[in-house]
């Protein structure tokens, strides 16, 4: 039955059963090691909205800046005054897009739910940005594969995501709970992604990763 599955970050087939709860059935990919949950398991458009409509962070609270701030921090050390950013997965309180616009670079945003901007996907970048964003996509393959062709050379794509360490923690681990949660990273999938966009990749924190356009 697996054989008829395909993983939708790099279209390999016949994923290995990664663990099941009483919501979801999990897979893992053996070329690329992603950990994902089939489309037919997927929540609503209308659900998953309702889901994020729950969530009440906002460029006020000073415990949602210093959690952004590990992705921010070593983002904004390594990026020339000037720099042009789209944050990419806003969500309904845009505040990662506001930290960097505060410390004087030009920002674009994007979310498929509440800033669904076309127009920021013709222009190209210095850095992007997408925070608690890539567990939620179906299609991750186009979507990082269109935000890799939005950087210009020399550019930088950071993400924030906590990863998948092995089958015993992912079977305890409150991230897959989140039924909007619907691909799970780890560090060799960021790795595998780096060797496919001949990139190079950093890993600055337990859940933030950069990846740097050569």
């Amino acid at each position: 039955m697996n054989g008829s599955i395909t993983c939708p970050l790099c279209a390999a087939t016949g994923p290995g059963h990664f663990g099941q709860d009483k919501a979801r059935d999990y897979y893992r990919c053996e070329n690329c090691s992603l950990v994902f949950v089939t489309p037919d398991q997927y929540l609503s458009a209308e659900a998953e909205k309702a889901e994020y409509d729950l969530h009440r962070n906002n460029p006020g609270d000073e415990g949602y800046r210093r959690f952004l701030g590990r992705l921010f921090l070593p983002m904004q050390q390594c990026l020339p005054a000037g720099s042009c950013g789209l944050d990419f997965g806003s969500g309904p309180g845009p505040t990662l897009s506001l930290m960097f616009e505060e410390a004087g670079f030009d920002m674009a945003i994007y979310d498929h739910f509440y800033a669904r901007d076309p127009s920021v996907f013709v222009r190209q970048y210095d850095f992007i940005t997408a925070t608690e964003v890539v567990e939620h996509l179906h299609q991750p393959w186009p979507e990082l594969k269109r935000l890799w062709g939005l950087l210009k050379p020399g550019g930088k794509l950071g993400i924030m995501t906590k990863l998948v360490q092995n089958r015993d923690a992912f079977a305890r681990w409150h991230y897959k709970n989140d039924l909007t949660h619907v691909c799970f990273f780890s560090s060799s999938t960021f790795e595998w992604l780096a060797g496919k966009w001949q990139a190079d990749v950093v890993f600055v924190d337990k859940d933030v990763v950069i990846f740097h356009k050569r």
